[in-house]
Order: C-alpha cells, then sequence, then structure tokens
C-alpha cells in the first residue's frame, strides 16, 4: 500500500477551497451588509464589512480549545489507545498534514465525532457513545473521515460561514424586534414600513443557511472521497454512517430533536446518510478496496481487529 496520497488530490481541494471561500464569503457578506443597511443604511453596509474583515483576519487565530472546552473535551493520552493515536498518525502522513491532530474524548451517549482547528493546530474529538457502539474498521473510516475534513481546511471555512449566518440571525432578530416596538406608529400612520426589506429581514437567516447548507453537502461527500483515498476501505466508512443513523433514529431523537448533540453547529447540515452510502458503496464495487493475505481490512492492525474501544473512567480506553 502506498505511503502517502497523490498531492494532486489535495492541490485540487486546496484550489476548490480557495474558490467556495470566497464564493462563500461574497454572497454571506452581500447578505449581512443588505441587512446592516436595512438597519443603519450606509453607515451599516460599512459596519457589516468592517465585521467581515475583522473575522477574516481572526478566523486562522482561532485554535481548537474554545469548542473542546466548551463539549468538557478530555484528552486521551497514547498509553489509553495506543491504537487510535496510530492510526491517526498514519493518516495524517498520508494526508499530508504538517502535525498530527490530538485525539479527545467527548462523555456523551450521543455516537459522533468532530474535528476542530487547522491544518497546523487541530484536534479529533471522539463521543463514548461512538467508541462503545462501533467497532475499529468503523471509528477508522471516521477518523478517516475527519482527517480529511482537516487536510481539506473545511472545518476553517465552515466556522467563518457559521461566524457570519450568525451575525446575520443577530442582525434579523434586531430588526424584527425594532419593527414590533415601533408597531404602534404603524398602526396610526406615523411612520412608512418597506414590506419587502421586512421579509428579507426575516428570511435572510435561512437564506444564510441555505448558502451553509449547499456547501457542507459539497464538502461531506469530498471527505468521504479522500477518507477512502486515505483507507482503501469504502465499506468500513459506510458501515460506520449507518451504524450511526441507526442510533440517531431512535426515540430520544423523535421527543428531543439535536438532543445532546456533541458536534459544533457548522457540522450539522450533512446531507443524506442513504446517499452517501450509496456513492460509498458504488466506489467499492468498482473499486474494491485492497487487502492483505488475510481478511483483515487495510489499514488496521491486526492485532486490534474486530475488537470495540470501551472508556473506562479513571482507566482511559481498553480494547
Amino acid at each position: 500500500m502506498a505511503q502517502r496520497i497523490d498531492p494532486h488530490l489535495w492541490q485540487r481541494h486546496a484550489w476548490m477551497n480557495r474558490l467556495q471561500t470566497a464564493v462563500l464569503v461574497v454572497v454571506l457578506a452581500t447578505l449581512l451588509a443588505t441587512v446592516g443597511w436595512l438597519l443603519w443604511g450606509n453607515d451599516g453596509i460599512l459596519y457589516m464589512l468592517v465585521f467581515c474583515a475583522v473575522s477574516l483576519l481572526l478566523q486562522p487565530l482561532a485554535g481548537p480549545e474554545l469548542v473542546l472546552r466548551l463539549y468538557r473535551a478530555q484528552p486521551i493520552a497514547p498509553g489509553e489507545a495506543p491504537e487510535l493515536h496510530a492510526l491517526v498518525e498514519r493518516l495524517a502522513t498520508r494526508a499530508g498534514l504538517p502535525r498530527v491532530p490530538q485525539l479527545y474524548f467527548v462523555d456523551t451517549p450521543i455516537v459522533n465525532a468532530f474535528s476542530v482547528g487547522s491544518r497546523n493546530d487541530a484536534a479529533i474529538a471522539l463521543t463514548s457513545g461512538l467508541l462503545a457502539r462501533l467497532d475499529l474498521r468503523q471509528i477508522t473510516g471516521v477518523l478517516a473521515h475527519e482527517v480529511a475534513h482537516i487536510a481539506n481546511d473545511d472545518v476553517k471555512v465552515m466556522s467563518l460561514a457559521d461566524s457570519l449566518t450568525r451575525m446575520t440571525s443577530i442582525l434579523s432578530l434586531t430588526g424584527q424586534i425594532l419593527l414590533l416596538v415601533n408597531l404602534p406608529l404603524l398602526l396610526v400612520g406615523a411612520a412608512v414600513v418597506n414590506w419587502l426589506a421586512v421579509a428579507l429581514l426575516i428570511f435572510a437567516p435561512q437564506i444564510a443557511m441555505l448558502v451553509q447548507l449547499g456547501l457542507s453537502r459539497v464538502r461531506e461527500y469530498d471527505a468521504d472521497l479522500a477518507a477512502v483515498a486515505l483507507t482503501n476501505d469504502p465499506e468500513g466508512l459506510a458501515s460506520a454512517l449507518l451504524a450511526i443513523e441507526r442510533v440517531h433514529r431512535g426515540w430520544r431523537t423523535w421527543l428531543f430533536p439535536g438532543w445532546g448533540s456533541p458536534e459544533p453547529s457548522w457540522l450539522r447540515t450533512h446531507p443524506a446518510t442513504e446517499e452517501r452510502v450509496r456513492r460509498l458503496l458504488e466506489l467499492a464495487r468498482h473499486e474494491p478496496p485492497e487487502q492483505d493475505h488475510d481478511d483483515t481490512p487495510p489499514f488496521i492492525a491486526s492485532s486490534a481487529s474486530g475488537r470495540t474501544p470501551r472508556y473506562r473512567p479513571g482507566s482511559g480506553l481498553w480494547y
């Protein structure tokens, strides 16, 4: 098996990221500036453009620590899970990352994982639900998917989109509150309202979210494809996605949508699992994964194959 993925794959993603980032910033900044203009006129446009510029400048400086503290994530020491650390190191090497992402543990029954940070300073958080329910082959697919997000700079782009979308939502809410405050003047005819502007204020957050949704779908598919390139095992990732989907369709999801989700908000607009699995299985049929002499899936050490890691408080991860 090759020790490293063709760098042209990541170069293509890098250029695509730059293009998508530019389109994203232009669309969301335009929407944000429009909402600012509706609230404060020409000064509002200036305020919003300054906010966008500051966000672009500060985004590379934001590290993963804030999000990890928010979810009370704890670092996983190499001695607690040597197999997982070895897997992440090999995946990072194949993806060409300058630094190996740090592993963290989030104590929640939700079956999930997420990555934060940039290529130079990244972390991957795994939940106790994921470690308890998925086997090592499935976890390898999940880790490869998160490493692909880091290698493609998806975390940075989507966090920027999240910041602009949140600001749009705040301004939209501000505008609606001002509209309610001035409602008596509107009723007596002492003020005139532009209903087209009101409609834009109301629906601006939804428009911004649709932009995020379209961008997120493309990046999730690309991350799946890159994960397969890293592991040569599309069926492993497909199996993990199906296992996660089965858990998320439990009774808690029906009663409390989004209950206990440990992932940042910019990772909540994933495409349909069925479509992702279908694409992965197509890869498995047309490009069978490379196999060793035994039945152990590629990229996984045979000594740990088939075992499910368990997290024990005070003792760490055990196989």
